[in-house]
């Protein structure tokens, strides 16, 4: 593997990880936000929701480097 592949397998990999800090934290904010304001159970349905999809596209992502770094080696 090229020291150039691997920089950015490794900066889509910090990527990730940024994008599952900051779905946690959101998720997290959201329903104690949430809970406070008295809000319906609608609204954490919602933030579930978009937790879950930042979830399968960190999923996706991550079996592409998976593939890259397989296919190189």
């Amino acid at each position: 593997m090229t020291p150039e592949k691997d920089q950015e397998l490794a900066k889509r990999a910090r990527m990730l990880s940024l994008v599952v800090a900051g779905a946690v934290i959101l998720w997290l904010g959201g329903q104690w936000i949430g809970r406070m304001l008295g809000l319906p159970g609608r609204f954490a349905y919602l933030f579930d929701l978009m937790a879950m999809g930042a979830f399968i596209w960190v999923l996706v992502v991550t079996f592409g480097i998976w593939r890259a770094r397989r296919d190189d080696s």
